[in-house]
């Protein structure tokens, strides 16, 4: 299938937006609406981004992916590494002028672990975790658990602290009504228009770590007077608003529209996340057909990664990784593990043969498509056409980012609103090892949304988490991957590491994996 073609000439005739704000306003273009407030609620990107200027975590992380206390002053690891005591740094408010004290991080955990499969992982081994006093965190394990930073470091669907009114009072599974936490931005909730508007102010009892920033760690200095992020649909209104001084920043520009950027005398391009995304078909493994593993190798086999990544990224070619496993560890007997089956392409008739064996009939295939999402939408286009090529009966109902939140979460069956399938992405950093790769665990109704049940999986990520011994993790991530080739939790479509760009009159915004806001200023 050939990528989609864009007109970038045509970009200057588009209607631009009507964008405005004071010198100190730093104006910025998210990759797509805004349709959530709530980070545990929702694994969206755009909410995570957002959710870092709001609220605060306990660890962060810097641009290594290494985890750093963040709201805390520094913790102890105490019998035999199976009690973690946390002390919270001083001069931490609430957005509504409260202290934030450790009871207030202990709902907070307690909400976070029963939504999110890292969460899950804690649990199975927490024996006990309570605030001693106003800022002390205990928790008590059944077992040794060095990777807890970087666990309650995630940053995709990440542990972020919220009021305990707030934290007990919101079930997990329902968006959060309020919109406060600690960090160095306040939103204002009375500007914010879904999907279209909202806008941050610095938080004036924030008091910033004293290090360096990096990424989502050290010293989060707010140096403007507002942020305002102004959702924009049509990539090259976007774009053009960025070259005429109408907004800062485009945080993932189109490919097709880099050379037009490439030009522009005050914009300036760069790739701020060195790593990168897995774009990702996620299949629900509740409904048939895709509940049959043998139709879900099927799947594999029909889609090109290589066409997945031209569609996405045709006019960067450079800036895509294929073929792409289940794991980015960095060694090569992990990572290439099972990749063959990527590599030797098959021919239509022996895809179709591969449906006709895992008894596929005809059925109808529910795909959710992201209409309002430039990178989704171009995988999902790409994803129904070798389906269909192959006689997979597709619907393809498209619908904006916001629908697809709320209808992916469904259990129900097809004829009742269910689903079958959907594009989705995660950072690369999450797939570095077992430990956070939501979409790899295989943990039944304790699962990421798709739910897979595979006992296989869950036998070797168990005991990767309990062996201190190197060989042997490596070993077993290799069984992961290849126990990932067998059942399929997911459809790999290839890594891709889109660029940004912003204007020269904002200083160049912090690397890492999600737009940071801190440390930037404007002339």
């Amino acid at each position: 299938m050939k990528r989609r073609t864009l007109l970038t000439t045509a970009a200057a005739t588009l209607a631009r937006p009507a964008i405005g704000g004071a010198a100190k306003t730093l104006l910025f273009v998210p990759q797509s609406p805004l349709a959530s407030l709530d980070p545990i609620w929702t694994s969206a990107m755009t909410t995570r981004n957002i959710g870092f200027m709001i609220y605060d975590v306990l660890f962060g992380r810097d641009e290594h992916m290494n985890p750093k206390p963040q709201m805390l002053e520094g913790y102890s690891i105490e019998d035999d590494g199976k009690r973690w005591v946390m002390k919270l740094r001083p001069n931490l408010w609430w957005h509504d002028g409260a202290p934030v004290l450790a009871r207030d991080c202990v709902a907070s955990i307690d909400r976070w672990r029963q939504r999110d499969p890292g969460g899950a992982t804690l649990t199975a081994r927490l024996d006990s975790l309570v605030a001693s006093d106003d800022r002390t965190i205990v928790l008590r394990l059944k077992k040794p658990f060095p990777a807890l930073p970087t666990l309650l470091s995630k940053f995709q669907t990440a542990c972020v602290m919220v009021p305990q009114r707030i934290a007990e009072g919101t079930d997990p599974f329902k968006q959060m009504t309020e919109t406060i936490g600690s960090g160095p931005f306040r939103f204002l909730a009375d500007e914010y228009v879904i999907g279209s508007h909202a806008a941050l102010v610095p938080f004036d009892k924030y008091v910033p770590r004293d290090e360096p920033p990096s990424f989502t760690s050290g010293g989060h200095r707010v140096l403007v007077d507002r942020v305002e992020w102004k959702m924009i649909p049509d990539a090259a209104t976007a774009a053009n608003a960025l070259i005429t001084g109408e907004v800062d920043w485009v945080e993932m520009p189109i490919p097709d529209l880099l050379p037009m950027l490439k030009k522009a005398p005050n914009v300036v391009l760069g790739r701020l996340d060195d790593y990168g995304f897995i774009s990702q078909l996620r299949p629900n493994h509740l409904n048939a057909p895709t509940s049959n593993p043998a139709f879900r190798r099927a799947l594999l086999a029909a889609i090109d990664q290589r066409e997945v990544m031209d569609g996405m990224m045709g006019g960067d070619p450079e800036s895509t990784v294929v073929p792409m496993g289940y794991l980015a560890t960095g060694k090569p007997e992990v990572d290439r593990a099972g990749i063959e089956q990527l590599t030797t392409r098959k021919t239509t008739a022996e895809i179709r043969q591969m449906f006709v064996d895992a008894g596929y009939k005809g059925e109808k295939l529910v795909l959710l498509h992201t209409s309002d999402q430039p990178f989704y939408n171009a995988a999902t286009l790409v994803v129904a056409d070798a389906l269909s090529r192959v006689g997979v009966n597709i619907d393809d109902q498209t619908m904006d980012w916001g629908t697809v939140l709320q209808r992916r979460g469904s259990k129900a069956p097809l004829n009742k609103g269910g689903w079958s399938l959907f594009v989705s992405v995660t950072p690369v950093p999450e797939y570095r090892d077992p430990l956070l790769g939501s979409l790899l665990r295989g943990n039944g109704k304790d699962a990421w949304i798709g739910w897979p049940d595979i006992p296989r999986i869950e036998t070797a990520y168990n005991a990767w988490l309990d062996t201190a011994d190197e060989a042997e993790k490596t070993r077993l991530e290799r069984e992961i991957q290849l126990a990932a080739f067998e059942s399929v939790p997911f459809v790999p479509l290839g890594r891709y590491m889109p660029r940004s760009a912003w204007s020269k009159s904002i200083r160049a915004p912090g690397k890492g994996p999600a737009p940071t806001f801190w440390n930037i200023d404007k002339a």
